[in-house]
């Protein structure tokens, strides 16, 4: 601003006309002020901020949508139930997918055949025809079936050739483990922890707690051999049975 001034004061001596001299005065006045203003105004823009560019999404929120005139836009609460809704269930479904075999885990499996009749089979899975099975094994004998669950069961053949009216359940009432017959020592003795079983398998030496299971045995009209469920007491113990 002070050589945009000294610059208009050397071009009004230059121009003065001695003739006009209350002219020039003024012209040189106004002149002066002229260049003050510039220098306010140059001094300003320099305190002016610089302008701040704000861009504009190109994409609205997906929970915003137009009304239709463009003027203004709402929230669509249907579509949020929606979505809503889709990312329960898809939830729901991952979790009851996960969760189902762990909760069947502590489900009890379902007495297949126990109230009902199961039909004896053989270790390779064919059923057992009392007759040939008879004829094909000798009084005494304790031979396991499938029985009622698919438990390994004993089929006993009595000193006549008979068969028994029971089957009992080979699995240990200790630990789960199959207890195999003695024919030497006539019982049932257990490899595991060594329990011991009568021939109708009464507990005669622990640490077993209980007995072995019993099941019914009977012959159908087509000649199977079938078992079906003890409900009531045991002979054994004249109580009511601890599988039941």
């Amino acid at each position: 601003p002070n050589s945009l001034l000294d610059t208009s004061r050397s071009l009004i001596k230059q121009n003065q006309n001695p003739n006009t001299p209350a002219l020039t005065q003024q012209y040189e006045i106004e002149t002066m002020k002229f260049v003050s203003l510039l220098s306010i105004l140059g001094s300003a823009v320099g305190f002016i901020p610089a302008p701040v560019h704000q861009t504009r999404s190109s994409t609205l929120p997906t929970e915003m949508v137009a009304t239709g005139d463009g003027s203004e836009y709402y929230i669509d609460q249907n579509r949020r139930n929606l979505m809503n809704s889709i990312l329960v269930g898809s939830a729901a479904v991952t979790v009851g997918g996960l969760a189902g075999p762990y909760l069947a885990f502590f489900v009890p499996p379902s007495d297949d055949g126990g109230s009902g009749t199961t039909i004896a089979k053989d270790a390779i899975g064919n059923e057992i025809f009392a007759k040939e099975y008879l004829a094909s094994k000798k009084p005494g004998d304790h031979s396991l079936a499938q029985g009622l669950k698919g438990d390994p069961t004993y089929l006993i053949v009595k000193e006549d050739g008979a068969l028994e009216n029971f089957g009992l359940n080979a699995i240990c009432t200790h630990l789960g483990c199959i207890v195999p017959w003695s024919a030497a020592n006539n019982k049932f003795m257990c490899p595991c922890h060594g329990s011991q079983y009568d021939p109708t398998g009464a507990v005669v030496r622990g640490p077993a707690p209980l007995p072995l299971e019993l099941s019914h045995l009977d012959v159908d009209n087509s000649g199977k051999i079938v078992m079906t469920a003890w409900t009531e007491n045991d002979f054994r113990t004249d109580a009511k049975p601890w599988w039941v």
